[in-house]
């Protein structure tokens, strides 16, 4: 078959390279634009679907927006059978999904109809889930809304973070991928739709939504601080202080919510609205990720002081 691959982030390389194990021929590549990075934003750096779609010489296209006169004839021009489409990042309209005469699929990292959006990952630790996992679903004009091919789930570990639970899902989703390629390639492919009713969201996360309301209970602090590990970052401020916090563990404590219980010894325990956190590393504004020790070491933080 003849392939379009729609991606962005790391997430969506072992994808990629899936289809290319699986002696696909990957016609085009298409993802975002560079990015500006480093202190003087000068410097633009490739995603790494684009750097490793070089490496493997595949062509890219890089559209600002998927869309218009130029991009669709660009599209078609590639005579894709079939678009595999993970994390790119915009939503695909009706008359771009419309080119593959077999469709597009989509790898999306939950069990959907849970956590349709841009953070399913995020959301799901933070909601407290025991469970996840990856989708194989075929695209329509709906946010991920999609009738499903296939489903693999797994556990979500007690410690985990949203950091080390994207790695797993990227593999399980490139395993997934192999398989609904086979489907597909042997006309055994059948789509179930959805239950909408049941349907959850997982918005973008930004800034306030990372930041951290410690009325909650204990529980749903620390899944908040794990599912924000390592971006954005779970943050609250101190005095005029703004700080990250991750390695969080739920412990007995009581207290006003955000009041530090205990701040010496290794120990940074902070109350809840029910019990207290025991924040195992922070990242002060303007500094690296450290141990809450020794973050504690160099700041007046102490019992009494309160997170806000």
């Amino acid at each position: 078959m003849r392939i379009v691959f729609f991606g962005t982030p790391e997430f969506a390389v072992p994808s990629l390279e899936a289809l290319i194990d699986l002696r696909e021929s990957v016609v085009l590549v298409v993802t975002q634009p560079d990015r500006p990075r480093g202190r003087s934003r000068s410097n633009l750096e490739p995603s790494p679907v684009k750097a490793r779609a070089e490496s493997l010489v595949i062509p890219v296209s890089q559209p600002i927006r998927p869309r218009g006169d130029e991009f669709q004839a660009e599209l078609a021009a590639a005579k894709p059978d079939l678009g595999v489409v993970v994390a790119y990042g915009h939503i695909l309209r009706p008359e771009i999904l419309a080119i593959p005469p077999l469709g597009m699929i989509n790898v999306h990292a939950s069990l959907l109809p849970a956590w349709r959006g841009a953070a399913p990952i995020q959301w799901s630790i933070a909601h407290g889930d025991r469970t996840t996992g990856v989708t194989i679903m075929r695209m329509e004009a709906g946010l991920d809304s999609g009738p499903v091919l296939l489903t693999h789930d797994t556990p979500i570990g007690p410690d985990e973070t949203g950091g080390q639970l994207t790695q797993r899902l990227a593999r399980l989703g490139a395993k997934a991928l192999r398989e609904a390629i086979e489907r597909i390639r042997s006309g055994t492919a059948t789509y179930t739709p959805q239950d909408h009713a049941r349907a959850t969201l997982a918005p973008k996360i930004g800034r306030e939504v990372a930041r951290l309301d410690w009325n909650l209970p204990a529980d749903a602090v620390a899944n908040r601080i794990r599912a924000f590990d390592p971006a954005p970052g779970a943050w609250s401020t101190l005095g005029n202080q703004e700080v990250k916090f991750f390695r969080p563990r739920p412990v007995a404590g009581e207290g006003a919510p955000g009041t530090i219980l205990a701040a010496g010894g290794g120990a940074l325990v902070v109350a809840a609205g029910s019990g207290a956190v025991d924040v195992g590393e922070v990242k002060p504004a303007g500094r690296g990720r450290m141990k809450a020790a020794e973050w504690l070491r160099g700041n007046p933080a102490a019992p009494g002081s309160r997170f806000r």
